[in-house]
């Protein structure tokens, strides 16, 4: 009598990878599920509006004419400075949050390819500050224009310089919560990160001049520097200040800022353990 050996059982079939679309799609989930997200963004949008037309309203020097009141009632200072620190807040939280409550390792043991993570929440961040620098920045145009076409001294879209400073305040948003986005991957601590972000973005510009070459090649690498540089309409005296920065150069610190820091986050987060 013979008896029959039971057939080995076959390993279980390994789950696919996941698309980089399917990542988008679930850090869009996640961004979107937070209550938080939706009430500090218009917020945010709101305040920088209203600082704009505040500014507007009180400046009597630009009801004179059609003159450059860019950026100062425009892109008013207060309101870009709480719109840089929002955007790095909640660039940072989108990683930093994981770590904190201890997601990112189901994140990780669900996609091994931690590089393609956080490139998948830099697109989601990216996409969706852009709309909402774009929705402050031109809000902030529109309503300085109407309070001061009241005054017969609207500026149009078509002044030089204009759309420059539109495009530079929307693209703020996006590169300061990329940079908080890559500081968090590399900190992992929530305080940490935004105190790095704020000293960097901040207040490390206001302790540079442009009276001395060195001085000025720093704080013209700094992203707030840039901002400013971008929505002037107009060209300083020569006399004035010692060096200024250009224009091409003031845009390549937009570019290399995010590109940098999350460059170094995808480097770092692959070698090192969660």
């Amino acid at each position: 009598m013979t008896t029959l050996a039971p057939a080995p059982r076959s390993a279980p079939a390994a789950p696919p990878p996941a698309r980089f679309r399917d990542l988008l799609a679930a850090e869009w989930i996640k961004t979107r599920s937070l209550r938080s997200t939706p009430w500090t963004i218009g917020l945010t949008v709101l305040f920088v509006v209203g600082s704009a037309a505040v500014a507007t309203l009180t400046d009597r020097t630009a009801r004179s004419g059609p003159a450059d009141f860019l950026p100062f009632d425009a892109y008013p200072a207060a309101g870009y400075w709480t719109l840089m620190l929002v955007a790095a807040g909640m660039g940072a939280l989108t990683v930093v949050s994981e770590y904190s409550s201890g997601l990112i390792r189901t994140t990780t043991v669900a996609v091994p390819a931690r590089g393609s993570v956080v490139l998948a929440k830099a697109a989601v961040t990216s996409a969706l500050w852009t709309a909402v620098g774009t929705v402050a920045s031109t809000g902030s145009f529109l309503v300085s224009r109407a309070v001061l076409d009241g005054h017969r001294a609207g500026v149009p879209i078509d002044h030089p310089g204009v759309f420059r400073a539109l495009a530079a305040s929307a693209l703020l948003a996006p590169v300061c919560a990329l940079v908080g986005l890559g500081l968090g991957v590399l900190l992992r601590h929530a305080a940490g990160t935004v105190v790095t972000a704020v000293f960097t973005l901040l207040m490390l510009p206001t302790m540079f001049s442009e009276s001395n070459r060195w001085s000025a090649d720093i704080k013209h690498a700094l992203v707030s520097a840039a901002w400013n540089r971008l929505v002037r309409t107009w060209e300083p005296e020569p006399e004035s200040l010692g060096y200024t920065a250009t224009v091409p150069g003031s845009w390549t610190v937009y570019a290399l800022w995010p590109l940098l820091t999350i460059a170094l986050a995808v480097l770092v987060v692959r070698r090192r353990d969660v």
